[in-house]
């Protein structure tokens, strides 16, 4: 119900694809991404990335009761008539955008290399589709939404992404030599799930799960208050 504030919302993310361009230009121009360089980049953005879902998993944790929820809603409704709260939208929607920008960048300067230009087209052409008719069902059927059970299932899918994103992020630092590498021969291997038949990406998602469940219980234990 707050219209007025939408268009800090998308300055933001319009400002953030004008950024990917440029990025885009930026890399093409004076960066040239070797293999290592390349396992470094996804190592360290995985991690990144991990590292900001376990907070989001836990505050959307924490919001999956209705009354949290609009508790967390009347306390913040007054701050965003000020001019820093917009500013805070605006970076806001430009981080969020952005952040993915400059990962798609690096993944389609890989792909391209390859000399596969219609196939990639043709995968960027789907993806947008299939963006547009998500958001589409998401701006009209969240007046229906049931906002503890999106909070909470929204939770437990970012917990599952986190899990995930700190196995592939240690073993692109092992491939790239800077981890060492103690195999565990015999342990299942799924690159789709994170997993890595060595000891480092299994300490590494060992510990994002025991610091998800810490997260999970503060926040269950905070709740009543």
């Amino acid at each position: 119900e707050r219209r007025d504030m939408l268009r800090w919302v998308h300055v933001g993310w319009i400002g953030a694809l004008v950024a990917g361009v440029a990025t885009w230009w930026a890399a093409n121009q004076f960066i040239t991404i070797s293999g290592a360089s390349r396992e470094l980049t996804e190592g360290f953005g995985s991690l990144l990335a991990a590292f900001i879902l376990l907070f989001v998993g836990v505050w959307m944790h924490g919001k999956a009761q209705a009354g949290a929820w609009q508790a967390y809603v009347r306390d913040k409704l007054g701050k965003a008539l000020t001019r820093g709260s917009a500013w805070f939208l605006f970076f806001l929607a430009f981080i969020a955008v952005y952040r993915e920008v400059f990962e798609t960048i690096i993944f389609f300067a890989a792909m391209g290399g390859d000399g596969n230009g219609a196939a990639l087209a043709g995968g960027i052409a789907v993806g947008v589709a299939l963006l547009a008719l998500i958001a589409w069902a998401m701006l009209r059927l969240s007046a229906r939404l049931p906002i503890g059970k999106f909070f909470q299932y929204s939770s437990a899918l970012i917990a599952v992404l986190a899990v995930v994103l700190a196995g592939k992020g240690v073993a692109a630092l092992q491939e790239a030599g800077m981890l060492g590498v103690h195999p565990l021969a015999g342990f299942p291997r799924s690159p789709l799930l994170g997993v890595y038949p060595t000891v480092e990406t299994l300490l590494a998602q060992g510990l994002t799960i025991l610091l998800l469940v810490a997260g999970f219980l503060w926040s269950n234990r905070k709740a009543p208050a």
